[in-house]
């Protein structure tokens, strides 16, 4: 059974720093592509960052140059580190499964991870 677990999440100044990190159950971060998306309160959930299983990254516009995904393989964890955090990057924040070798690991998400950035 996969299971994707978020942590790491909180509330911080704004131009602070967090790291959040997904942990991968069930399946191996190796195998597939993961992504990040938030979804602020009363908002559409937005995609915002992605690594392949080769790691290659990609990022939404609004947090290129702030934002840093990566992975630790042999942990099966993905990590999304928050540079000079902004009031409107505050939302739940979810990992989910992407491009897996084996299809039927897509699309899978985990509970989310709230971030507040407030002072």
């Amino acid at each position: 059974q996969v299971q994707l677990v978020e942590s790491g999440g909180g509330l911080v100044q704004p131009g602070g720093s967090l790291r959040l990190a997904c942990t991968a159950l069930g399946v191996t971060v190796n195998s597939c592509g993961m992504d990040w998306y938030r979804q602020a309160e009363g908002m559409r959930r937005e995609w915002i960052s992605s690594i392949s299983m080769y790691g290659r990254t990609n990022y939404a516009d609004s947090v290129k140059g702030r934002f840093t995904i990566s992975k630790d393989d042999a942990r099966d964890t993905v990590y999304l580190q928050m540079n000079s955090l902004k009031p409107e990057d505050t939302a739940m924040y979810f990992c989910t499964t992407d491009s897996c070798d084996d299809r039927r690991l897509n699309n899978y998400w985990g509970q989310g991870t709230q971030v507040t950035v407030s002072s």
